[in-house]
């Protein structure tokens, strides 16, 4: 009697790499994905738990993000290389976020102006405000700093905003601020500051197209009256 023939292969992965081809980034943990520039563990350690004891030991990828590469090299486990793909992982993130908005870049949406300012500010535990000069097509001028406040305001004024919309030769302008926080709810000073720059847009003919509040992974657009997270 003849049997059928079972082939016995090896069981099939489904690690970070495996998941990323399939499933795509954004589906994976940060530790999975801090796990890949790893690459390997150590001896008695997996190398998510590696990364897994990284992210709690900074605080998560925001603390991440701020080591300096001689201090990751001096954690068990990481060492100089890959302290160094470590840096230069989040390097290239804040390259591409201030990419977005290079002159001549179009604002596309409210999130790309908050990963920006999330970059910019990123560690500050002072409110910075921002205004994104913009042409007729909605192309980026310039990004100028209006003003450094306090951990709780900062100071910013229509007339500030406005003058340098006007040296610049701005068709139109998006303003944005952070929340040293972290949370992203506007205050009832962000409305009313947000009324008055539009009053003052509508007077000098140059239009008010948001008005941008970073927390520490989420943002508010005034724009859209919603909060939407950073990913």
């Amino acid at each position: 009697m003849n049997h059928p023939i079972v082939l016995l292969g090896r069981p099939q992965r489904h690690g970070p790499r495996e998941r990323i081809f399939q499933l795509g980034e954004r589906r994976l943990s940060d530790a999975e994905a801090l796990a890949l520039i790893l690459r390997t563990g150590r001896k008695g350690e997996p190398v998510e738990q590696l990364a897994l004891r990284l992210l709690r030991q900074f605080g998560g990828l925001p603390g991440l993000a701020d080591a300096h590469a001689g201090e990751l090299a001096l954690v068990p486990g990481v060492g100089p290389v890959r302290a160094a793909a470590i840096a230069a992982a989040f390097g290239l993130a804040r390259r591409l976020g201030e990419a977005r908005l290079l002159p001549g870049v179009r604002i596309e949406s409210p999130a790309d102006v908050a990963r920006v300012v999330l970059e910019t500010v990123r560690g500050a535990r002072a409110e910075s405000f921002f205004s994104i000069l913009l042409d007729v097509r909605h192309r980026v001028l310039a990004l100028q700093t209006i003003s450094i406040g306090s951990l709780s305001e900062t100071a910013a004024h229509p007339r500030e905003v406005f003058a340098s919309a006007l040296r610049g030769g701005a068709a139109a302008v998006v303003v944005a601020h952070n929340h040293p926080s972290g949370d992203a709810t506007p205050s009832t000073a962000d409305r009313m500051l947000t009324t008055r720059l539009r009053q003052a847009g509508d007077l000098v003919g140059i239009e008010l197209l948001d008005h941008v509040v970073v927390g520490s992974d989420r943002f508010y657009s005034f724009a859209d009256e919603k909060f939407f997270a950073l990913h």
